[in-house]
């Protein structure tokens, strides 16, 4: 039995109900659905990598809603739409009728009458991105029931305010090649720290989809930053439950080196604190450009105090045998390379260089994982025939 064959019969044993729902939220997924998504993703590398083509669509547009900026997750967004035979259409709303007044119900159905997947990232506005992802989905059931559209497209999460689910399940998938399985992440420890950057306004949706994600796999997690720097309570929270009925463990605290001791992966990320963002949010809508420019300054005089907060080698040698997994969502702010003072030492970020560029990789396969569960019903059997089927992506 080869690889594929045993990923496709776990996913066959399976209870998930993935086939035309969002994905939006990670924690709104049972673990099965997880386990699946991780599985697909898998599937799809292990074809891919045997030169056997993963194009299930003959046509079709992905749409590219990105609200922000981005470098991974736009072209890894592009590359599993096209691995899967879609083609990508970005949507850029200053070249849109929304720029005009269009609205979202509108706009949600104009693009979508021969659109089977929409893809958005909208981190910028705290309290309102994942509340925009919920308007586009409800005005694409609208726009379905009442017969407008052929199919409902399914919606990806690219990142909004609260959570980045293409992120966080591509570090778990890491950290399960990495660590030889789901099951081997259970006790082990992952510190979730803030580190210093010399910019602000940083979304929190990282280390949120971190503890929110980790917790869930039975992980002793420390989530460490310095006071003030505070996560949205409610994620806090889930945290807490989450690690309380996986078997795990979740602490906060305010101190690098204690979340560092003796931890086997260390997350070292930038964030802004929760009420600069909530402030941010209310400037950004206000279109008060002068009350962004104090916000900032306020907010880099904040960050320059805690400039100790850098992963260093000196902290990596406290951690479990002094060779803990060094992640990072990437673009990381490496000293004296990318920046004067920032969140690692070069040395560090060197060492692990290939390790973050992989975990990166890990990122299309899982978006397309996400498409291919929500276009069809059996992807087991999808999988299976394009095994069967043996077509070469590549003709030799």
């Amino acid at each position: 039995m080869n690889n594929l064959e045993k990923i496709l019969e776990e996913i066959a044993s399976l209870k998930t109900h993935l086939f035309n729902q969002d994905f939006l939220l990670t924690w709104d997924k049972t673990e099965d659905e997880l386990r699946q998504t991780l599985l697909v993703a898998e599937a799809l590398k292990y074809l891919r990598d045997n030169n056997i083509s993963t194009n299930v669509f003959d046509s079709g547009l992905a749409i590219s809603n990105f609200r922000d900026n981005s470098t991974r997750t736009r072209f890894s967004f592009a590359s599993a739409c096209n691995m899967l035979g879609l083609e990508v259409q970005d949507l850029d709303e200053g070249k849109s009728q929304i720029a005009h007044g269009e609205t979202v119900r509108e706009t949600a159905n104009m693009i979508s009458f021969l659109s089977d997947i929409i893809g958005i990232r909208d981190d910028m506005y705290l309290g309102a991105g994942h509340t925009y992802m919920l308007e586009v989905g409800n005005a694409l059931d609208d726009g379905y029931k009442n017969g407008v559209l052929p199919v409902r497209p399914g919606i990806v999460n690219l990142q909004c305010d609260i959570d980045h689910p293409t992120q966080s399940m591509a570090d778990l998938l890491h950290l399960k090649n990495y660590f030889g399985s789901l099951e081997n992440l259970k006790g082990k420890k992952i510190a979730m720290t803030w580190a210093y950057s010399p910019s602000y306004g940083k979304p929190l949706s990282v280390p949120q989809g971190i503890i929110g994600l980790m917790t869930r796999m039975g992980m002793e997690v420390v989530l460490a930053y310095p006071e003030g720097y505070d996560l949205i309570p409610d994620v806090i929270e889930l945290a807490k439950k989450n690690a309380a009925a996986s078997g795990g463990k979740f602490t906060v605290s305010n101190s690098m080196e204690q979340a560092f001791n003796n931890a086997d992966i260390v997350y070292p990320k930038s964030w802004a604190p929760y009420n600069v963002m909530q402030r941010r949010t209310q400037l950004l809508q206000k279109g008060d450009k002068e009350g962004l420019n104090e916000l900032e300054k306020e907010a880099l005089a904040t960050n320059a105090k805690f400039k100790s907060w850098e992963c260093t080698e000196e902290k990596m040698k406290s951690t479990a045998n002094g060779k803990a997994l060094y992640m990072h969502c990437l673009p990381a702010d490496i000293s004296n390379v990318s920046c004067r003072e920032g969140e690692v030492a070069a040395s560090v970020f060197e060492r692990y260089r290939i390790e973050t560029y992989k975990e990166a990789g890990f990122k299309p396969y899982i978006i397309a994982a996400m498409i291919l569960n929500n276009k069809y019903r059996n992807v087991a059997t999808i999988l299976q025939k394009l095994y069967k089927q043996q077509k070469p992506r590549l003709l030799s």
